[in-house]
């Protein structure tokens, strides 16, 4: 069993940044890919960029490629989403998600554990 508890949203002016965090508790954290999700008012929840259990294999939507980063400190059992250049369209609550897969899946059915959420907003 692994507890995500997602943390570092907010409102931030688009051209700013915002590092989310990932933290988990329980058993065997490092041993999952996390992923991100997110999920706009009126919108399916969209996959947004996933990592490895060993932090190699990483996976972006091409809508975040070159402005978000993921990156993940098995020590301290956290996954961290530095998003940088935000725009007003990345405004969405964030989940962390955790699957058994090696490589990062796109689909949320592929991920068993999920976090509340935190909510990101970007101005215009």
């Amino acid at each position: 069993q692994v507890q995500l508890v997602e943390s570092g949203g907010g409102l931030v002016q688009a051209g700013g940044s915002l590092r989310l965090s990932c933290a988990a508790s329980g058993r065997g954290f490092s041993s999952y890919t996390i992923g991100w999700f997110r999920q706009a008012p009126g919108k399916e929840r969209d996959f947004v960029v996933g990592i490895s259990w060993s932090g190699i294999n990483t996976r972006y939507t091409d809508s975040v490629k070159g402005r978000f980063t993921i990156s993940r400190d098995n020590a301290k059992n956290t996954v961290y989403l530095q998003m940088n250049s935000l725009k007003p369209e990345d405004t969405a609550v964030y989940y962390c998600a955790a699957s058994p897969l090696r490589f990062p899946p796109i689909t949320d059915k592929e991920y068993t554990y999920w976090g509340q959420g935190t909510q990101v907003t970007v101005s215009s």
